[in-house]
């Protein structure tokens, strides 16, 4: 008899083994999966090293984070192995705002929140969207950058135009040039968040348009080395404050743009919230799980949630213009890593 209740203790304690669901102590009936879009920007990796630290400060059990390879099928994928965990929450950003609409669909039917981060979908339902206005990302680069060159020639290098992010820094940037800077032309460079294409595009750019007198990265994270590589490659890269300097402003707020400003190879960057972007997502998850309401209007935090065209809310949290007038500055994430 004490053998059959051994053999028995055993194999139920293999059956509720950790990976096992449904058994009472074993798998964690609150833990959410985080799907990052890619790994090969400082600023992703900020992000990335930031949420185990943001989750255990709202109290969030997270499994470890995955990487979708800037791939909007393998993200699907993605998605689905979590939900097939049994994920309570996901946050996740879109690789490409229309292509996740089968992922957030497959969350919503096995009713599952999801939180969006930094990147809004096109299509599908989430709880809520953490990002701050990427449009005012365009018009702070077009002020700091019109302001500089006032006319002739600039390059914009651009963001995947698939994702709204993208989409929103372009119209930003280009709406507000034709309004308050006509005399400037733009050469755009589609170089969808890949470091490659922005160091091949500015190449063919510069030999064929050796007077540029500007460029707008918008993503420093992947854009700054290559194009300070390109420019010194060209003898271009002069300081600011110096005859021929090229004037570069940039999105993200990394600390190798900080440390840019302050050596004059850059003149500015828009600071992109990573620090808050981890720490909402993982508030807000919680909420969310908690099936307790988001509210349209300003918030405690110096942002404003707003209800997008589609339907979902997103809390536009702020993003600071960066010059050397607050580049050491103790409140920006660069700075804190």
């Amino acid at each position: 008899m004490r053998q059959r209740l051994t053999t028995a203790t055993a194999a139920l304690l293999l059956l509720c083994a950790p990976a096992a669901a449904g058994c009472g102590g074993g798998a964690d009936p609150d833990r959410v999966g985080v799907v990052l879009p890619l790994l090969t920007s400082p600023f992703w990796e900020a992000y990335n090293q930031d949420i185990p630290k943001q989750a255990a400060k709202a109290g969030v059990r997270i499994l470890p984070t995955v990487n979708s390879n800037d791939q909007p099928g393998k993200q699907i994928t993605d998605i689905n192995n979590l939900l097939a965990q049994e994920v309570k929450g996901l946050v996740l950003t879109p690789v490409d705002s229309a292509a996740i609409g089968p992922g957030l669909n497959a969350a919503q039917r096995a009713h599952v929140p999801v939180v969006a981060v930094d990147v809004a979908p096109d299509r599908g339902k989430v709880a809520i969207v953490v990002r701050a206005d990427n449009r005012a990302y365009g018009v702070k680069a077009c002020r700091s950058l019109g302001g500089a060159v006032r006319r002739g020639t600039v390059v914009q290098i651009q963001g995947d135009l698939a994702s709204i992010n993208g989409r929103d820094r372009t119209v930003g940037f280009d709406r507000c040039m034709a309004r308050h800077y006509p005399d400037i032309k733009i050469l755009d460079i589609p170089a969808a968040w890949q470091a490659e294409r922005a160091a091949a595009g500015l190449e063919a750019l510069y030999s064929a348009h050796p007077d540029i007198k500007g460029i707008y990265l918008q993503a420093g994270g992947v854009y700054l080395a290559p194009t300070l590589r390109t420019l010194q490659s060209h003898h271009a890269l002069v300081p600011v404050g110096r005859r021929g300097h090229i004037s570069i402003v940039s999105n993200d707020g990394i600390p190798q743009e900080l440390t840019a400003i302050r050596e004059g190879l850059i003149d500015a960057t828009v600071s992109q919230p990573a620090n808050l972007y981890a720490a909402y997502a993982m508030r807000y998850i919680k909420q969310a799980m908690a099936e307790r309401p988001f509210k349209v209007g300003p918030t405690r935090h110096d942002s404003t949630i707003v209800r997008l065209p589609g339907g979902n809310l997103e809390d536009q949290l702020p993003a600071p213009l960066v010059t050397r007038a607050n580049v050491d500055s103790r409140s920006l994430w660069g700075n804190q890593v």
